[in-house]
């Protein structure tokens, strides 16, 4: 999609650089992440509003440091370099960096040294957040200092008649408080950015380029239930209508319910072509025996693909696959310092088909990120029920259920996980929560029921918070909340005679189990 309103974000590799992005975006302007050597000419093309260089792990002085193309600097774009972007503004400029003898890692104070434009109202101390190595001990000419710490004389600085500014801090995280209201002087006031990435205009924009790119052909969506893929097929639904075909394969490793849910749901209340392919058993005959977690999900993998490719031939002559990647699956598709280009993570898509059927792809969300999905798919007027749906793997309940995955084992975790969601449910602050669910284990202990002893299975209870499931923390849930779930799992779900709960934060854990 053309921009004509957006920021560059240039990838130095930083932790934080897509959390720029993000800041950026809550500002409805659009914000691109791209890599950090892009040659100036392409910038000129594509003429953003504003540059801002990222920071990274690199020091300026390391042999092969990547570094950007000098160029962007005599372009007349508005620049904002942040930490190792400051430095590197600096020493390209003809300023002098300093090598630091200590890292300076945490939260810091700035004395501001002049107001305009970066901290325009803002009080003359304030907390942010430092993470470097290096300091600028000579700014480049024209150049001042526009704010200190007690360890840093050249917090900030900044040229005003060429618009190019650096912080040595990190204003994006929410360590530093004030951090948006820096960056929104740099968007609005600096780069004269207009607040106009909004998701009403991004469908109306999204539906008339789907319509010129499909024409009279057809579009086949593999439908999952989760929130991308929903939201891509509603949005193209309603491009193109019935030229629209979904596929939603039942691989009976699905939540309680969610088979049926989906047919309603998106057959009958949305009135989407939709093709249900029942291939319970298949999948379960094809896991027999099976309890290496690897090995499962390479059965299920393949299992699916060869389910979908059925089900695609049989529809007949279909140009275009519908995906539902996200802008995050886009970034991580290479490598921000050096490294070619890698294929998508396979998970997130229908990757694997036979060579005979060639799709040419429609990735219509690829520049949003999950929240802003979330809010198409709440423009469009889906049910909340689907569009703040946690994650879910794509194994399924194969990966949660540790050992053999049998029919029996499969509704046992169905049972049991309903009883988690819908007591996580009664939690005024559920959205807290990234994930949460069962897993059940490859374990049985004793236990009294009545007058009678038992020998059945442990469900472990899993929740977690999270931003982007990139790191997690346990999520305190409340005991009367966790008494709840274990009495009605081991009340009302026959086989389950335990309940544990999962404490641990990733890393060193993952969220999933397998």
């Amino acid at each position: 999609m053309d921009h004509k309103n957006w920021i560059a974000i240039l990838d130095f590799g930083s932790q934080y650089t897509q959390l720029i992005a993000r800041r950026i975006r809550e500002q409805k302007v659009y914000s691109e992440i791209i890599r950090y050597n892009t040659p100036a000419a392409e910038l000129a093309r594509r003429q953003p509003s504003g540059i801002i260089l990222s920071g990274g792990p690199s020091s300026v002085f390391e042999p092969g440091a990547p570094l950007a193309d000098p160029a962007i600097y005599d372009l007349g774009i508005p620049i904002l370099g942040i930490c190792y972007g400051m430095q590197m503004t600096a020493r390209m400029l003809g300023g002098e960096v300093q090598p630091g003898t200590t890292r300076e890692y945490g939260s810091a104070r700035i004395s501001v040294l002049h107001e305009q434009p970066l901290f325009a109202g803002m009080p003359a101390e304030n907390d942010v957040w430092m993470s470097h190595g290096d300091q600028v001990r000579t700014m480049p000419p024209e150049f001042t200092a526009i704010a200190e710490t007690g360890t840093c004389p050249v917090a900030a600085m900044g040229c005003a008649s060429r618009r190019i500014y650096g912080l040595q801090f990190h204003p994006e995280v929410v360590h530093t408080p004030r951090g948006t209201e820096i960056l929104r002087h740099f968007i609005f006031d600096v780069c004269t950015c207009r607040p106009d990435w909004e998701m009403a205009q991004f469908i109306r924009d999204s539906i008339e380029s789907i319509r010129r790119q499909v024409g009279t052909e057809h579009v086949v969506c593999g439908l999952s239930g989760g929130v991308d893929s929903s939201v891509v097929a509603v949005l193209i639904h309603k491009a193109i209508g019935k030229q629209l075909h979904c596929i939603f394969v039942d691989n009976g490793l699905l939540r309680h319910d969610e088979a049926r849910q989906v047919e309603e749901t998106f057959g009958t209340a949305f009135g989407l072509d939709l093709h249900v392919v029942h291939a319970q058993d298949l999948f379960l005959n094809n896991l027999k025996g099976v309890t290496d977690p690897e090995k499962k999900r390479k059965i299920i993998g393949k299992t699916f693909i060869d389910v979908f490719a059925a089900e695609a031939r049989r529809l007949g002559a279909v140009k275009f696959l519908a995906q539902g990647t996200l802008y995050p699956d886009v970034i991580e598709s290479s490598s921000p310092i050096g490294g070619p280009s890698v294929t998508i993570k396979s998970h997130h898509n229908v990757g694997g088909l036979p060579p005979d059927l060639k799709f040419t792809l429609i990735e219509p969300v690829r520049e949003l990120f999950k929240d802003e999905v979330r809010a198409i798919g709440h423009e469009l007027g889906m049910p909340d029920a689907i569009i703040q749906r946690q994650p879910f793997p794509g194994p399924g309940l194969g990966v949660r259920i540790l050992g053999e995955v049998t029919a029996e084992r499969v509704t046992i975790l169905q049972e049991a996980d309903l009883r988690v969601q819908e007591e996580m449910l009664s939690l005024p602050n559920y959205r807290d929560i990234w994930q949460s669910f069962a897993v059940l284990l490859p374990i049985q202990t004793v236990g009294v029921m009545g007058d009678s002893r038992t020998y059945e299975n442990v469900v472990a209870v899993r929740a977690v918070q999270s931003q982007d499931g990139m790191t997690a923390d346990w999520f305190r849930v409340p005991y009367d909340v966790l008494a709840g779930i274990s009495n009605r799992i081991i009340n009302e779900v026959r086989g389950v005679n335990r309940v544990v709960l999962d404490i641990s934060s990733k890393p060193p854990a993952t969220i999933e189990w397998e």
